[in-house]
């Protein structure tokens, strides 16, 4: 029996990287997977892929009350009430205070934070029907420690998620729910590569990985094994925690 047999689980920003991988892994534990996205063509592919019976794809405005309603509702009536959330959609971009406008600030903030909070008020009452659930929010090393490359608005984000996390997992710990942050350092995922034909990390990235003791960034499946344990039943006793993976580079003081 998989680690998540008979578990059904909302998955967000899944059509590729982080959260495809977790979605493959999910279904492999025996989940059935919800796999939420604006990259619809992606999404559907994948879908396909993994199969109608354990797999849905629904195109969505993660900072839309009303869509996440409307998701987390069909997936009841498909599948049954939601066990497992993973908040992993989110954005980037670098630019300075004086140059950023509050439009690129406020968009970084909801597709980052808010999405988080829409996701988390929309599918605990599912779980409540059960007196039980996993929330993993994917977080960042960015929502543990400042930046000075122009990462406001990404860093105000990311340490919310982690603020959220702690607040929401206290709040429910007396009900069986549990809610966790994931802080990943640098995942080889299509959002650190250049865009050309032979893409390579960009150069930001390239200088931080300079600064990784392990001398490398992490892959996809290696995030999803640490989500997986936190969205099954062997995280039984963890709630309101952040956990890093990132090779060591937030311990690394004089790198």
């Amino acid at each position: 029996m998989g680690k998540l047999e008979g578990k059904v689980a909302i998955i967000t920003g899944a059509a590729r990287g982080q959260g495809a991988a977790h979605a493959k892994a999910f279904i492999e534990e025996g989940a059935k997977v919800a796999i939420t996205d604006i990259l619809s063509e992606e999404g559907a592919q994948l879908a396909e892929q993994l199969g109608a019976e354990n797999c849905k794809f629904y195109k969505h405005d993660v900072t839309n009350l009303k869509e996440w309603e409307s998701i987390v509702s069909d997936v009841e009536n498909t599948f049954g009430p939601v066990n497992i959330l993973i908040n992993n959609a989110g954005i980037g971009l670098k630019k300075s205070i004086v140059d950023m406008t509050e439009e690129e600030y406020r968009k970084i903030i909801d597709v980052n934070q808010v999405s988080v909070f829409l996701g988390m008020k929309s599918v605990i009452p599912s779980m409540l029907k059960m007196n039980s659930g996993s929330i993993v929010n994917i977080s960042s090393i960015a929502g543990l420690l400042g930046s000075k490359d122009g990462s406001v608005a990404y860093d105000a984000s990311k340490f919310a998620v982690t603020g959220m996390t702690k607040s929401i997992g206290l709040e429910m710990a007396h009900t069986g729910i549990r809610v966790n942050s994931v802080h990943p350092g640098i995942i080889m995922t299509p959002m650190v590569m250049t865009k050309d034909e032979n893409p390579t990390v960009t150069d930001s990235i390239g200088k931080l990985l300079n600064h990784v003791p392990m001398k490398r960034g992490a892959t996809p499946e290696e995030v999803t094994k640490l989500v997986l344990f936190l969205a099954s039943d062997d995280s039984s006793y963890s709630t309101a925690s952040e956990f890093v993976i990132d090779g060591g580079l937030t311990a690394n003081r004089y790198g």
